[in-house]
C-alpha cells in the first residue's frame, strides 16, 4: 500500500488550528455568562467529553475566523487532490467538528468525543486501530497526548510539537511543520509592555506636589512595577475574551491570540499568576494601595463582562482606570490629589477614550461595516463621538487655564504665566490628533501613537521646557 492509498489522520487543536476550541469555547461561555465559571468543575466532575459537549452548546464559535495553520491546510489539500482520504480526528465537541469539516470540505470523515467519551490520546489510538487496523493510517499531531496514536500509525506527521517530542516517536516521521518563530516577542506583544507607559501616571501626584525627594520615589517606582504586572493580567484576560471580536478587527486580528501565535491555554493559566503575584507586592507596599489595585481590577472585570458593550460607559471606564492609576500613586505616597488634577485628569481622559473609539469607527466605516464587534458603538455614531470628544478635550484645557489663575499655583511655580503656553500646545495636540483620526491616520491606542508620533513628542517637550521655565527662580 502506498501513501495516497493509506488514510491520512488529522487532529484539530494544536495542529489544523494555532488554538484549543475547549479553552476558547470556555472563555467564550464565561464572557457571555459569568456564573458558568462556577459550573465548570462540576462539569469537569463528570469527564472531559461532558464538559464539551456543556460548553459546545453555550459557545457559538465562528469556525472561519479561527487561526489555521495555512502551511498544513495547503498540504493536506494537494494530498486530497492526488487522491489521498482525509479524517479528521479530534477530542473536541462534534458540533464543533462538524462545523468544521464543512467549512473545510477537504474530509472524508470525522471522529470526535460525543456521547460522553473524550477522544484523546488512547480513546483515539483505540477508535482508528478499529476503524483502520494497526499501522493503517498515518497521523498528524502535535502533543505528547498523540504520542499514543502515533504507536499504532504507519507513519508521523509532526506539527508545532514542543522541543523533544520528535524524540519519543517510534514509527516514521513523514513530514514535519515547524512551530512558528518569534514566540518570545509575542509575549511581548501579549502582555502589553509598551502599555506600561500608562502607569507613568502613579507618578503624576509627585510631580504635581513639586516631591522629588528619593524617599518618595521609590515606593512609587516599586508600585510602577506592581501596577504593570496587574495591567498584563489584565491585556491577557481582555484579548483572551475578545478574541471572536479582534479576530473581525483589520489590526487587532494580529494579536498574538487571535491569531494563534500563543497558545489560549497558557495566556488563561499566566493572567491570574500575574495578578496573584501583583496583589501579594502591592499588600507588602500599602494597603490602600493594594485595595485601590484590587478597585483596579474589579473594574477591567467590570468593562471585560459588560461595561465595554453599553456605550458610553465604556469610555467612561475607560478614562477612570486611567484616574485610578493617578489615585494609587497618591495612595502610594501619601500625597492627597487635587481637585486640579482630577478635574483637568478626567478632562482629558475622557478625549482620549472618545479618540480611541472614534479611530476604531473610522477602520469599521472604511470596511464599510456597521456595528463594531463587541462594542456598543456603531459606523454612524462616530460624528457624535468625534463632537463629544472633543468637547472634554476643551474642557482638560479650561480647567488647566483656571488652574493657572488660581492661588495654589503661585506656591508651587515662580512665574506661572509660562504655563499659558501649556494651554496652546495642548490645544494644537488634541485638535491634530482629531484631525488624523479624521483622516485615518491615526493608530486606534493613543499611548502608541503619542509614543511614535514625531509631533507628539515635541509637544512634550516643548512642555517640559515650559514648566522649567515657570519653575526657575530668576536674577534681581
Amino acid at each position: 500500500m502506498n501513501d495516497l492509498e493509506r488514510p491520512l489522520v488529522v487532529d484539530l487543536d494544536g495542529t489544523l488550528i494555532h488554538s484549543d476550541l475547549l479553552v476558547e469555547s470556555a472563555l467564550l461561555a464565561c464572557e457571555q455568562q459569568p456564573s458558568t465559571l462556577f459550573a465548570l468543575p462540576g462539569w469537569l466532575g463528570q469527564g472531559k467529553a461532558v464538559l464539551k459537549r456543556q460548553l459546545a452548546e453555550r459557545a457559538e464559535i465562528d469556525v472561519a475566523s479561527l487561526p489555521w495553520n495555512e502551511p498544513l491546510l495547503q498540504w493536506l489539500r494537494e494530498q486530497r487532490a492526488a487522491g489521498r482520504s482525509l479524517v479528521l480526528a479530534t477530542a473536541s465537541d462534534i458540533r464543533y467538528a462538524e462545523q468544521v469539516m464543512s467549512y473545510l470540505g477537504c474530509f472524508d470523515a470525522v471522529l470526535t468525543s460525543e456521547n460522553g467519551h473524550n477522544l484523546s490520546a488512547e480513546n483515539k489510538r483505540a477508535a482508528l486501530v478499529a476503524r483502520f487496523g494497526e499501522g493503517g493510517y498515518d497521523y498528524a499531531g502535535n502533543s505528547h497526548d498523540d504520542l499514543a496514536v502515533w504507536r499504532s500509525a504507519h507513519q508521523a506527521i509532526v506539527v508545532n510539537a514542543p522541543a523533544g517530542l520528535q524524540r519519543k516517536i517510534n514509527v516514521p516521521i513523514a513530514k514535519v511543520f515547524q512551530p512558528q518563530a518569534g514566540r518570545l516577542r509575542a509575549w511581548a506583544k501579549a502582555l502589553r509592555l509598551h502599555q506600561w507607559l500608562k502607569n507613568m501616571l502613579l507618578f503624576l501626584p509627585l510631580l504635581a506636589a513639586h516631591r522629588f525627594d528619593p524617599a518618595s520615589w521609590l515606593p512609587a517606582l516599586l508600585g510602577f512595577l506592581v501596577f504593570g504586572l496587574c495591567a498584563s493580567s489584565v491585556y491577557l484576560l481582555n484579548d483572551l475574551l475578545d478574541l471572536p471580536s479582534d479576530r473581525q478587527h483589520p489590526r487587532k486580528r494580529l494579536r498574538p491570540f487571535a491569531a494563534g501565535r500563543l497558545p489560549t491555554l497558557h495566556g488563561a493559566l499566566l493572567a491570574p499568576g500575574l495578578l496573584l503575584l501583583a496583589l501579594l507586592l502591592a499588600f507588602a507596599l500599602s494597603q490602600p494601595f493594594a485595595y485601590t489595585l484590587l478597585g483596579y481590577y474589579g473594574l477591567t472585570l467590570a468593562y471585560s463582562f459588560r461595561l465595554k458593550r453599553i456605550a458610553m460607559l465604556d469610555v467612561l471606564t475607560l478614562a477612570g482606570l486611567y484616574i485610578i492609576r493617578i489615585v494609587a500613586g497618591a495612595a502610594l505616597t501619601a500625597i492627597q490629589p487635587s481637585f486640579w488634577l482630577l478635574s483637568f485628569a478626567l478632562f482629558l481622559f475622557l478625549c482620549l477614550a472618545f479618540l480611541k473609539r472614534y479611530t476604531e469607527l473610522v477602520d469599521l466605516r472604511e470596511l464599510k461595516g456597521q456595528q463594531a464587534k463587541g462594542r456598543g458603538f456603531s459606523a454612524d455614531d462616530a460624528s457624535l463621538i468625534a463632537m463629544q470628544g472633543s468637547a472634554a478635550g476643551y474642557l482638560a484645557v479650561l480647567v488647566l487655564a483656571f488652574y493657572i489663575n488660581s492661588r495654589e499655583v503661585w506656591a508651587l511655580y515662580q512665574e506661572p504665566r509660562w504655563l499659558w503656553g501649556i494651554c496652546l500646545l495642548l490645544l494644537y495636540w488634541l485638535n491634530r490628533s482629531w484631525w488624523l483620526a479624521h483622516r485615518g491616520k491615526l493608530h486606534d491606542d493613543p499611548v502608541i501613537y503619542a509614543v511614535m508620533d514625531r509631533g507628539s513628542r515635541v509637544v512634550l517637550l516643548l512642555v517640559l521646557g515650559l514648566l522649567g521655565l515657570a519653575s526657575a527662580r530668576y536674577p534681581g
